[in-house]
């Protein structure tokens, strides 16, 4: 599939329109030629040329079809997720280009279902802390970090980390994912409330966080204090998730900025979601498949990455007071 671009253009053509149906991405219409010595086609209908990467992560970008694939199938399979240096080394392209391939094949994979979970089965939340370890810090960084504001009333354990909240699915085997700028009982229970069909069971843990969750769920709690499982009343599924998040990010991403950690988050949901299981035994191909599926319809821009549409002095809106994601 990836062993020529010819071969690589055919495939994502397969992929973008399945039976060969081309239709413009501008405009949707059917009436077009093909101009084969440059891959590309011409709309009758809008009078505008287009690519196979017209509409999709990869618009605009000078990297061939078959680097794009192959970067799509290593960050779908790779369990811990692969590293911008290494990806830049196997397909020829520099670190920052493959940084940013990177980040756009994230925004592809985001999962964009609105379903409830808890039809089927108990949905176990929980909240775990991402960032750097206290203890290794240089005194003074410690200090740095007590002197910002808003952090002078967390736990030591807690300083300089972003919260993340989760919840998995028992019966759907699916997790969603999401940072949080604190970590308070209404921002909580409203991610719970939102997800979560009313009176299903939600199993959590102890803190006080998910206190009076019984009026809307048949909420159950395991204190982590006495044990940590309870029958089926236990959160070692969403725990198991944060374990292999936990190790993506010390293991191969090494340092992820809070501005970013929603996108590798969409990464390792996408990986979670689609593993393979006894009931449904995906192989890499279907992960691959999963993921090229999902990249028609989404953009993400180097200025949107990097947040220099709003932070550049040349933005309309800059200096105008709009706030950080954190």
């Amino acid at each position: 599939m990836f062993s020529d671009p010819e071969q690589a253009f055919q495939a994502a053509v397969e992929f973008r329109w399945p039976g060969g149906n081309v239709t413009c991405p501008r405009c949707g219409g059917s009436k077009h030629s093909f101009v084969k010595t440059r891959r590309l086609w011409f709309c009758y209908d809008c009078k505008k040329q287009f690519t196979v990467k017209v509409g999709t992560i990869m618009e605009d970008s000078p990297i061939g079809v078959d680097k794009w694939m192959t970067a799509i199938w290593m960050l779908a399979n790779c369990k811990n997720g692969i590293s911008s240096y290494e990806l830049a080394k196997n397909i020829g392209v520099r670190q920052n280009t493959a940084w940013f391939m990177l980040h756009r094949i994230r925004e592809a994979m985001r999962d964009e279902r609105t379903h409830k979970f808890g039809f089927g089965g108990p949905v176990e939340s929980d909240e775990t802390y991402i960032g750097p370890n206290p203890r290794k810090m240089h005194a003074s960084r410690r200090a740095e970090f007590k002197e910002r504001p808003g952090k002078g009333n967390r736990a030591d354990r807690y300083i300089g980390k972003t919260a993340v909240h989760g919840m998995l699915d028992r019966e759907l085997r699916q997790v969603r994912a999401k940072s949080l700028p604190h970590v308070k009982r209404e921002s909580l229970q409203s991610m719970i409330l939102n997800n979560v069909t009313p009176f299903a069971k939600v199993y959590t843990d102890a803190a006080v966080f998910y206190d009076h969750l019984s009026k809307s769920f048949v909420h159950k709690v395991v204190d982590h204090s006495k044990e940590y499982v309870n029958g089926q009343v236990h959160t070692q599924g969403i725990e198991n998730f944060w374990s292999l998040l936990k190790r993506t990010l010390r293991g191969t991403y090494v340092a992820v900025e809070p501005f970013h950690l929603d996108q590798y988050l969409a990464e390792q949901v996408f990986r979670y979601n689609n593993r393979a299981t006894k009931d449904n035994k995906l192989t890499d191909t279907d992960r691959f498949a999963c993921a090229m599926a999902q990249v028609a319809g989404r953009r993400l821009t180097y200025a949107e990455l990097t947040g220099k549409d709003l932070d550049d002095v040349s933005h309309p809106e800059a200096g105008t007071g709009q706030e950080e994601p954190f």
